[in-house]
């Protein structure tokens, strides 16, 4: 069974500050990659270290999709994207220490 896949409006407002083509590419992965298996790790899919963010990330490119999710209502919510440069994060537009 599909689970569900929301984003919350920060996770929408950091996607505006992609061009097009990258906003595309992120959500047609997100769509690919976790309507079925979101828990199931993988070369793109795996668990982070605690943090404030989110408890899982999806690495499309130098894009990340940080998500968590809801088995009881089989529902992803994707809480925020953003690119990873070198070791560095940057969500809309700021950079994040997600250690």
């Amino acid at each position: 069974m599909a689970y569900e896949i929301e984003f919350s409006p920060d996770a929408i407002e950091h996607l505006t500050t992609f061009r097009k083509f990258e906003q595309r590419r992120i959500t047609d992965s997100i769509e690919r990659q976790l309507r079925l298996e979101p828990l199931k790790d993988s070369r793109h899919r795996k668990p982070m270290r605690s943090n404030l963010l989110a408890t899982r990330e999806l690495r499309v490119g130098a894009f990340r999709a940080y998500y968590d999710v809801d088995q009881g209502e089989r529902r992803v919510l994707i809480r925020a994207v953003g690119v990873k440069i070198r070791s560095r994060v940057f969500i809309g537009g700021q950079e994040v220490d997600l250690t």
